[in-house]
């Protein structure tokens, strides 16, 4: 019996562990399945949402082309309200993923949607009013109101939107920066052949070479006592038609370039 006892104990361990192991994959599957029925649910969800959003938008846009006069503008206003607001909605769900300090201006537009909703809800009751005279006195009010809420959101939208491309271009330019240090340091060897090869000495007056110049004519014989500055252009233009083909050998011409000898010299 002594032998049997441990046995047992092991078998009642096994049991245990096996009832346990089931127990957990029964609750492990059931959060499964929970949670892909309510992936599921929010994914059918949204499909009808976004096809009843889209149905409405349809129709609004119908009525405004279709119906002229209040009920025409009413379709208007509802349009113009519930594009801006849920582009609005949009950007901001969109941007502040990747920047916390959205989140401020998504309360903000949270603020905002309340009002949205109000007037939405309000243009939608004034569609099936009979009342035309009524309808058209209340318009203005309803224009304004429309106007105010929809530049609100345009421009919490636009400042999100700004904010966005100017973080990106702050980093486009570090990463272009990173990217000239990267690029010089993989072409190492052209710093280094640019520091070890020694600097060509200058050359000396004695021994440099100058460029050949064309033929300079001798300086005139009787150098004048003041100097002048001819026109270069206007000298070569009168001299050009009467040069003769073969110099004469009586004294060259002076050229603009020559200097002339100052009058103190030839004394």
């Amino acid at each position: 019996m002594c032998r049997d006892r441990p046995e047992e104990e092991f078998v009642d361990a096994v049991t245990a562990v096996l009832a346990l192991l089931f127990v957990l994959f029964v609750v492990l599957g059931a959060y499964a399945t929970v949670k892909v029925v309510g992936a599921a649910k929010r994914r059918v969800d949204e499909t009808i949402t976004h096809a009843r959003r889209t149905v409405e938008d349809g129709t609004l846009r119908a009525k405004s082309f279709a119906q002229p006069g209040p009920a025409g503008e009413l379709a208007q206003l509802r349009l113009k309200l519930r594009t801006s607001m849920r582009a609005t909605q949009d950007a901001l769900h969109a941007g502040v993923a990747e920047d916390e300090s959205l989140k401020e201006s998504l309360g903000l537009f949270q603020r905002l949607s309340a009002h949205g909703h109000e007037l939405d809800a309000e243009l939608r009751r004034l569609e099936s009013e009979p009342d035309r005279a009524t309808l058209a006195e209340r318009l203005p009010d309803l224009r304004e109101r429309t106007e105010r809420i929809v530049h609100a959101a345009d421009s919490l939208r636009w400042a999100a939107r700004d904010r966005a491309r100017r973080f990106a271009d702050d980093d486009l330019d570090t990463l272009s920066a990173q990217i000239d240090v990267e690029t010089g340091a993989l072409r190492h060897w052209q710093t280094e052949e640019t520091a070890s090869s020694p600097s060509s000495p200058s050359p000396s007056p004695s021994s440099a070479t100058p460029p050949p110049w064309p033929e300079a004519p001798a300086a005139q014989a009787a150098p004048t006592a003041e100097q002048t500055w001819p026109d270069t252009s206007r000298t070569q233009r009168a001299e050009e038609p009467t040069r003769p083909a073969i110099t004469p050998p009586g004294p060259r011409p002076t050229y603009p370039w020559q200097k002339k000898p100052r009058p103190e010299s030839t004394t």
